[in-house]
């Protein structure tokens, strides 16, 4: 492996997007609704317990953070949506901030790769058909991980991935499924990311 993923460090919560580190470096990003398990996969990934930080009350964050692995690649946390207990003025932040990544992100040629987290046991939701309809419509490349899947016996994961992969949004692109608990896809995303940011 071409990373060492043990020197890494939060480069930066941005809370707006003139924050947005400019280091020439690739960016993974990754998408999801809030408590779908993005922290949890991010930490998994790295092999660290609390390097992004899973929030008590899902939604509550709402910064991009920008986990820099061996000076040679940016992990980006957007914050997360569909949370149905936030006020208007904070979902307004979330998509001035996500929208600012998007099209304010003075690296965005960078961006080599969305990785957008679906919750294995529900299947897209209205706010992920959303997502994934502006990057299809943005032409950024993507793939899905389907998480949680230790929450699922063999069936039901087996039916709901297949749902997932057959869904109009997401056809052709690859559904990675993934469990934190059991390390479940950790060795397939990398691979990913490393064959799209070819490091």
């Amino acid at each position: 492996m071409a990373l060492n993923t043990q020197n890494v460090v939060l480069k930066i919560s941005a809370g707006q997007p003139r924050q947005i580190p400019s280091d020439p470096i690739p960016q993974v990003a990754f998408s999801g609704r809030s408590n779908v398990g993005k922290s949890s996969l991010i930490n998994t990934l790295l092999g660290r317990k609390s390097l992004a930080r899973v929030s008590s009350a899902p939604g509550k964050t709402i910064t991009i953070n920008f986990y820099e692995v061996d000076k040679k690649l940016f992990l980006v946390d957007l914050p997360g949506y569909g949370f149905a207990k936030r006020t208007l003025e904070d979902k307004k932040q979330w998509s001035a901030l996500t929208d600012g990544y998007f099209t304010s992100n003075k690296n965005i040629d960078r961006l080599e790769l969305v990785i957008q987290l679906i919750d294995s046991r529900i299947g897209p939701t209205k706010d992920d058909e959303m997502m994934l309809d502006y990057l299809a419509a943005a032409e950024l490349p993507f793939v899905v991980v389907a998480t949680k899947t230790d929450k699922l016996n063999a069936t039901e994961k087996k039916k709901n991935l297949e749902a997932i992969a057959a869904h109009p949004l997401v056809k052709g692109a690859p559904v990675i499924p993934f469990s934190a608990l059991k390390g479940e896809g950790k060795e397939e995303l990398w691979k990913t990311i490393f064959r799209h940011t070819k490091i």
